[in-house]
């Protein structure tokens, strides 16, 4: 037999799809019916705050005390959104006929979050644990230049830092 010979093939068409052609329009319309009833599971914000989860990624807090100026933080910020400026302070000996020590004093912290892109990687290289992450997230503003928050406003965060999960359960 060659191939001449072969009938071609018909396709079968579905008897419901005749009978009723519009099932699939009427199943739609009743999906968005159904849901355009149902309320939203949205949370209104400026009436109903949002809880954060714990440990959440809010903004950066800065702790001043742990800060030692080492500007390891600014350095590997692949925005450059952070800004330091500190100096050197003489300290007295801390025993009698010791030598005076230096101490890095920070004069300028500052943090522009609208460079900020929240990778967290100046939070995990601070080696004395002077950055944290803050579950607040009310900070914006009405311009874009006002989004430079300075130390003074970061130590508030630190406030709202929560304690860390313990290592061993």
């Amino acid at each position: 037999m060659t191939t001449h010979d072969q009938k071609p093939k018909v396709e079968q068409v579905d008897d419901k799809a005749i009978r009723f052609p519009f099932v699939g329009l009427f199943k739609g319309m009743w999906l968005t019916l159904k849901t355009m009833v149902k309320p939203a599971p949205v949370t209104m914000y400026p009436e109903v705050q949002e809880v954060p989860v714990p440990r959440a990624r809010g903004v950066i807090s800065l702790d001043t005390e742990a800060c030692t100026v080492c500007m390891l933080c600014a350095r590997e910020c692949p925005d450059w959104c952070i800004y330091i400026e500190g100096h050197k302070e003489e300290q007295p000996p801390s025993k009698p006929g010791g030598r005076p020590r230096q101490r890095s004093e920070l004069d300028r912290f500052d943090i522009d979050y609208s460079l900020c892109m929240y990778c967290g990687i100046c939070v995990e290289v601070c080696p004395f644990d002077a950055l944290f992450w803050s579950p607040e997230y009310e900070y914006s503003e009405p311009s874009v230049s006002n989004l430079l928050h300075n130390k003074e406003k970061l130590t508030e965060w630190l406030a709202t830092v929560p304690e860390p999960p313990s290592l061993e359960s």
